[in-house]
Order: C-alpha cells, then structure tokens, then sequence
C-alpha cells in the first residue's frame, strides 16, 4: 500500500508531518525542538540537555510520577535525546492508545513545571553523568579534539557541558531556556503509523493549535574560521588503552559535498549510521580495517561522519595495538588518505562502498519508530526530500567525486590528531 506522506504548518507555526503506515497497529510520535548544543553561550553550557530532563519532572496535569507508569502500562515506549542541533522527545505506542502521547507533548511543551527541588535533584544527576563521562578515555581524548576543532563555533562543547556550568546554572537560566525555545513555531511534529491523516491532522490541532508561538529565537551565528594548518595534542590518563583520534573538516547535510564524502566514508572505515536507532555493520571490508587491523597496528578502528547543520567533523578512531606506537598508525593512516587521494578509485570499489551505504541506510529506516524518525529529523538541518533523495544521491556519486573530495577535505593542514596515552602511578611518580 502507498504511504500517505502530508506536511502541514498550524497557523502558530508548529510544522506537522504525517506519514500513514498500516503494516501494525502501532504509532510512533516525534516532537523535536531546533535547540541543542550549538544554541548555548558560555556560562550556559549543557543547558539544553538539562532542561530536555527537566520535561519528565511533570507538569501539574502529569505530574512526574504519573509519567512512566501511564506509558508503560498502556504498552508504550517514550525517550528523549539532545544533540548539537535539536533536542528530541518520543513515544511509540499502540496505535489506540498515542492520545496520551499527544496530550503529554502538548502540555509539556508550555506547563513545565522546573520545581526547585527537582532542578536541584536534577543538577547532581547531570554532573554524575558528566563525571561518568570523564571515567571514559574517549571521551576526555574527544572533548579536548572537539574543543580544538572549534575554537569560535559552539560545537566546541561537549552537549552534556561543562562542569563550570553544570554547578554554577540556576532554576531561572533552565526556565528562560525552556520558555526560549519550546514553542509550537520553533518545533516540528512527525507522526508515522496506523492512523487517518484527517482525523489525526484534527487531533493535533486541538491540543496544539492553541499554544501561542513565541518571539523567534536569536540565532547564534559564529561561524569557524579555516584552520592555519595541522594541530597535535596529547592527553594523559588512567587504563591501558592508547586511542589516536584524527578530526577533519566535514560539510553540513546540505553541501552537495556530503554525499561523496558519505561513500568516502563507506570505502575509508565502513559506513556510518546516520540514524541514532541504527545499528552498524561490519566494517572489515573497509581500506583502514585492512591497513590498520589486519597489519595489527590497531585492535579496532572506526569512523564516523555525521548530518549537522553547519560543517562539523568527520573522525577516525584508532585503538594502538599495544605493541605498536601511534605514529606507526598514523603513518598508515596517512597512506591509506594519499592513497585515495592519488589514485582514482574503481567502479567497482565506489559502488561496493555505496551498496554498504545503502544498506546500512535501509537497515536504519524500517520501522515505525525510525519511519517518524527520520521526518523529523531531517527537518532539523534539511528536509524530508533530503531523505527520500538520499539514495539517489549515493548512487550518483563518481570515483572522480571521490578523488576529489579526499583531496578537498582530508588535508593535513586541516585536521586536530590528539592521541590519548594511558599513565600509570610509577611513571607519575618518577
């Protein structure tokens, strides 16, 4: 049966997707905000991800204790996510029980209500997860890389923040934020599942047509200045694990670039999974896994690009192999780069690279869930033509394309390489 796909904008901005699938009696409702880390000033980091846990401490309809216990025993599943661009909430529920799912998102989006006791609770959740994070020697190793990328770009933060500011924001500073930026007109609502799209399209404008919209955020624009060449850094820790992390310059979703750099990816390290519900897959066929891996310089490798609004990076992870030195990976690393750079790719390599793209993409796009998904999410650095065209735009991409975005993006000049060298106690006492 063909899927009826309608986009729609209630008269106070809120832009509806709807998306009719009958293959189960389930329905999948997304509500996203064009708010996450790269909205943040200094003093405010990590605010968007706090007041996404804010939104599951009730409102005077729902209070908190309500929540999971309704979802749940009408057999629904509900999360929420902040990334760099958006902050995301969702339930997926039978498709005769999604009006408790709407009639929540409608009032949460305006009746929060950030109790100061809860804001308090909530302050030592957040700064455990973040001292969580900084347990992990990936994590340190890529905030500090992340950090040097973007000197001038709030994509120079971690989206869970800085702990300076995790200790020092106020129950204020969360409510401005959330008054800020949760409103119907800067948000997208994607419904996919087993519904009418009239009577739903009704639905929702009850509950949400009469929020009133909001002063359109400020946006803020500073934009990274172009490297003046190659930055190296080092970062000490605990474990016994070296880990070398290669940032290069990568496009937004939108530059036409994206695409080859996409199959670039495929053939480099194995395809990314754009898709936060995706799962990956083997990526032993890649040029890095047979350079890096099998030649036992590294024990495990990967990269990842990922869909942003503004360009952001495109990483290569490398676990040393704990006989080897970093700048024996790196060396390979590099030649496996000048190598593509060099060395036009064949047909029939470009097009094993795009069938594992593809793949990996359809593998990431079947459910109900990830159906809604993607509606909304595309919205946030493009729109749902970028993911119906997706695939077409895989298929297009040339060995010339190839060539010529390795030689555009992958330059040494460019790129932050920090590695992460493990320390233990006798050497830090010498």
């Amino acid at each position: 049966m063909t899927q009826k796909f309608t986009k729609t904008t209630l008269a106070n901005g809120l832009t509806l997707l709807l998306k009719e699938i009958h293959t189960a009696p389930m329905i999948s409702s997304w509500v996203w905000y064009r708010v996450g880390s790269r909205n943040e000033t200094t003093g405010k980091t990590g605010i968007s991800h706090w007041v996404e846990h804010m939104q599951f401490k009730g409102t005077p309809k729902f209070p908190a204790n309500v929540l999971d216990k309704a979802i749940s025993r009408e057999g629904g599943v509900w999360n929420a996510f902040t990334y760099l661009d958006f902050t995301t909430y969702y339930e997926t529920m039978p498709a005769d029980k999604i009006d408790l799912a709407l009639q929540l998102e409608s009032d949460r989006m305006v009746n929060s209500l950030f109790d100061p006791e809860e804001v308090a609770s909530e302050r030592t959740v957040v700064i455990s997860e973040r001292e969580g994070n900084e347990n992990s020697p990936m994590f340190q190793l890529s905030e500090v890389t992340q950090a040097t990328s973007f000197r001038v770009h709030p994509y120079h933060h971690k989206v869970i923040g800085d702990m300076a500011d995790l200790e020092s924001m106020t129950r204020d500073d969360l409510y401005e934020h959330y008054k800020s930026y949760y409103a119907p007109n800067n948000a997208v609502m994607a419904i996919a599942g087993d519904f009418e799209t009239e009577k739903m399209l009704e639905r929702v404008e009850e509950l949400f047509g009469g929020i009133p919209a909001a002063p359109a955020p400020r946006p803020l624009s500073r934009p990274e200045p172009e490297s003046s060449g190659e930055t190296r850094l080092t970062v000490e820790g605990t474990g016994d694990t070296t880990y070398v992390q290669a940032c290069y310059p990568f496009p937004s979703a939108t530059d036409p670039d994206f695409f080859p750099l996409s199959v670039l990816d495929s053939l480099l390290a194995g395809a990314s999974s754009l898709n936060m519900f995706g799962g990956g897959i083997s990526n032993k066929t890649s040029r890095l896994y047979k350079a890096l891996v099998e030649s036992e310089l590294t024990v495990g490798m990967s990269g990842g690009a990922q869909a942003t609004i503004d360009p952001y990076l495109y990483n290569i992870v490398m676990v040393i192999h704990p006989e080897r030195k970093p700048d024996e990976a790196l060396a390979a690393l590099d030649a496996e780069i000048a190598r593509i750079q060099e060395e036009k790719v064949s047909e029939e390599e470009v097009a094993r690279a795009v069938k594992q793209a593809k793949a990996l993409f359809a593998y990431g796009s079947e459910s109900i869930t990830n159906q809604a998904f993607w509606m909304g999410y595309t919205e946030m650095f493009a729109d749902y033509e970028w993911f119906e065209n997706y695939l077409d735009n895989l298929a297009a991409v040339t060995p010339d394309d190839v060539q010529r975005v390795a030689k555009k993006y992958f330059q040494k000049k460019y790129r932050v390489v920090g590695t992460y060298l493990p320390v233990n106690e006798e050497n830090t006492n010498e």
